[in-house]
């Protein structure tokens, strides 16, 4: 390539980037403008003068909301929490009651009835989400500071150093309404507030930052007192908020005891400012970039907020009753923040007894962010790290994510009270199971039985550890399967360092052991469906069942195909396929009856019966017609090792079906298939009864 065309094709990237970039956009996001201006713009817009508790309200709100009714229970669902601002990387899962409760702490801030004077405590056990509310909450208000609803502005001063004017913003980006002084609030508010309701006034609090106080007094001076002329060497400008640039968002964790220095808070002197200004109480000699500093307008996160030595807890607790910290050497400042600190179950017990929690508990409200104890909830976590996308040469087998699931939720969830109960039952009515004498108002009791539920148990950073070591284990050939998943899970608890007791690492051992069966249970379920899943041969066979169940009921007889002699229903026949789903002698003329009903409701439609309609019916025809077919294909002689020709096409047959219908690959087809023949060979043959 010569010159020329290299320089054409930078041009053309260059150029396409030009296209891509919105300058109108930039210029609104960095609009310049004085105080007179912005005034008229917060009369026009009320909203501009939110305080942060207001905006963050309204910025979860602005992504909408829907209704979901789980149990008889209404919930709304905040669509923010599924994390539009990210394409869903941070989306929170299943935990729709304890955002429900943050949402309502916020709004009831907004309205001023309380919260907003109170730290919001985020409390459950570790690895459940409480990080990743924070985190969407300070990504959320960044990106609503972009958009024309959430905008809000600061300002700067104008400072001539050498005849040369630069400016200094304001170090706490506060609101432009503060330069307005005191006396004139009332007459400014009134003209401002003119024809507007009550809920929509705008309202002037706080005042000005010792650094924004000492350039009002001193321009002040300047200008014999003129407040016209001081304004006109201020500068308004929109303000974008932004965690990496410090601005409106901060986060704490603290260190270690020892080292703890409150400065990290508040702000500390600025000793190369020292020799200019010649004092250390001079506010331009200090660096007001503490986290509460720059978080003024937006949003602090504390992280393990009670590993704070006590000392910062007043700190703390004075941010959020009164809305003031106290620099060094200067006096009280205002600031209009919110405060969200996370904490974990140990953390929290250890304090319980300490008298600052008693101070502390007065002024936090706690909100309980549990484990997900809701397996379809669960499920999703997994599949957004481990789904073919990200998975580049390795195959992940059916259920193998949906087991892992399954024992963390199984650890999370307490025994029921119910006798006849199993956990693995209560986890399959929490996940929307229908089981037979269950209703929607005993799920919501078997809830409300169990107030400690989702707050122990395996975090979700565990499963995921586990299923990452079996995806890079070169065992499977390519291909990782549940038990190569159950294994790793197992062999990890001996080392857990959350794990106390034996007695807990016994029961999740144990918790294992039923998920192991119930993946048995499964997967012989799904073999014998794909053995058993010929259309022709399910319709001829339910054919046949409806003749003899139509004339059974209508006490008629059956031609017989063949002979065309009229004969008696086959009674041998269809028992043999309602045993499959446990129908009982008793029970069989009302089944039957339910099923006529059902093809005579239908016929009044017009629409033709299907057996796929019918869960139930299918699952029974399916089962006799794999018994029928078992003896041809001979499972067991998969373990043989000489399988003739007809077998091993048959055989062929049913792993492409479970290719096909079941998502399996070529290797774990393979291990399923000789998993379950072993299970028949182990005379396993009597039909189980489906847990």
């Amino acid at each position: 390539m010569d010159e020329k065309t290299t320089a054409s094709s930078n041009n053309s990237i260059i150029s396409l980037i030009g296209n891509l970039q919105d300058v109108e956009g930039y210029r609104e996001l960095h609009w310049e403008g004085g105080l007179a201006e912005y005034l008229n713009i917060v009369k026009e817009n009320p909203k501009i003068a939110r305080n942060a508790f207001q905006r963050i309200y309204d910025m979860i709100l602005s992504y909408g909301t829907e209704e979901v009714v789980e149990n008889k229970e209404k919930l709304i669902k905040y669509k923010f929490f599924n994390d539009p601002v990210d394409n869903g990387r941070d989306a929170v899962y299943g935990l729709e009651r304890s955002l429900a409760k943050v949402v309502s702490l916020f709004k009831s801030a907004a309205k001023g009835y309380g919260t907003e004077k109170r730290v919001f405590l985020l409390h459950g056990p570790v690895g459940s989400a409480k990080s990743t509310i924070a985190r969407l909450l300070k990504k959320g208000i960044e990106a609503y500071s972009m958009t024309k609803d959430g905008a809000l502005y600061s300002y700067a001063w104008k400072e001539e150093h050498n005849g040369q004017a630069n400016w200094v913003n304001c170090p706490m980006h506060e609101e432009p309404l503060h330069l307005i002084p005191e006396q004139f609030r009332a007459r400014v508010m009134a003209e401002i507030n003119k024809d507007r309701p009550e809920d929509q006034h705008v309202q002037i609090v706080g005042e000005l930052c010792p650094f924004c106080r000492q350039q009002f007094r001193e321009l002040l001076r300047k200008h014999e007192g003129d407040w016209t002329k001081v304004i006109g060497e201020v500068k308004v400008r929109r303000l974008l908020l932004s965690e990496k640039d410090r601005v409106g968002i901060g986060t704490f964790q603290p260190k270690d005891e020892k080292n703890q220095d409150s400065t990290e808070l508040t702000g500390d002197i600025n000793y190369r400012k020292i020799a200019e200004y010649g004092s250390d109480s001079d506010p331009r000699a200090f660096n007001f970039d503490g986290e509460f500093n720059i978080a003024n307008r937006g949003l602090v996160e504390f992280i393990e907020v009670l590993k704070l030595d006590v000392a910062f807890l007043y700190d703390l607790l004075g941010a959020s009753q009164e809305h003031k910290v106290k620099p060094k050497k200067f006096a009280q400042t205002d600031i209009d923040e919110v405060i969200i600190g996370h904490t974990n179950e140990p953390e929290y017990r250890k304090l319980q007894s300490n008298e600052f929690m008693e101070a502390l508990r007065d002024r936090t409200v706690k909100i309980d962010v549990p484990y997900i104890t809701k397996l379809s909830d669960e499920i999703k976590i997994y599949e957004k790290d481990y789904n073919a996308a990200r998975i580049k040469g390795k195959h992940i087998a059916p259920h193998t994510i949906e087991m892992a699931a399954m024992w963390a939720v199984l650890t999370r969830l307490e025994e029921p009270k119910k006798a006849q109960l199993t956990l693995l039952q209560k986890l399959k009515l929490y996940n929307g199971k229908t089981l037979p004498g269950f209703t929607e108002d005993n799920i919501k009791e078997l809830r409300s039985d169990a107030e400690r539920e989702g707050m122990e148990g395996i975090s979700p950073r565990y499963i995921q550890d586990k299923v990452s070591n079996a995806l890079v284990s070169d065992k499977g050939e390519g291909c990782v399967n549940p038990f190569m998943v159950i294994n790793e899970l197992e062999s990890g608890l001996k080392h857990h360092s959350l794990i106390t007791s034996d007695e807990q690492r016994k029961r999740f051992k144990e918790l294992l052991a039923v998920v192991k069966e119930e993946y048995e249970d499964v997967v012989k379920n799904e073999v014998q469906r794909a053995i058993a899943a010929d259309e022709d041969a399910l319709k001829r066979l339910c054919g046949n069942y409806i003749d003899n169940v139509k004339a059974y009921t209508q006490r008629e007889k059956v031609k017989n195909k063949y002979t065309g002699a009229s004969e008696d229903p086959d009674e041998r026949l269809m028992r043999s396929i309602e045993e499959k789903i446990d129908i009982p002698e008793s029970r069989k003329d009302d089944f039957r009856r339910e099923i006529m009903n059902y093809i005579g409701a239908l016929a009044l439609e017009g629409k033709t019966f299907d057996y796929k309609s019918n869960e139930r019916l299918q699952k029974a025809l399916e089962l006799k017609l794999f018994e029928d077919q078992k003896d041809t294909i001979k499972l067991t002689s998969l373990i043989s090792s000489v399988v003739d020709k007809e077998t091993q096409e048959k055989i062929d047959v049913v792993k492409s079906r479970m290719m096909k219908y079941y998502g399996y690959c070529d290797i774990c087809s393979t291990d399923v298939l000789n998993y379950v023949a072993s299970i028949f060979a182990r005379g396993d043959v009597k039909h189980h009864h489906h847990r």
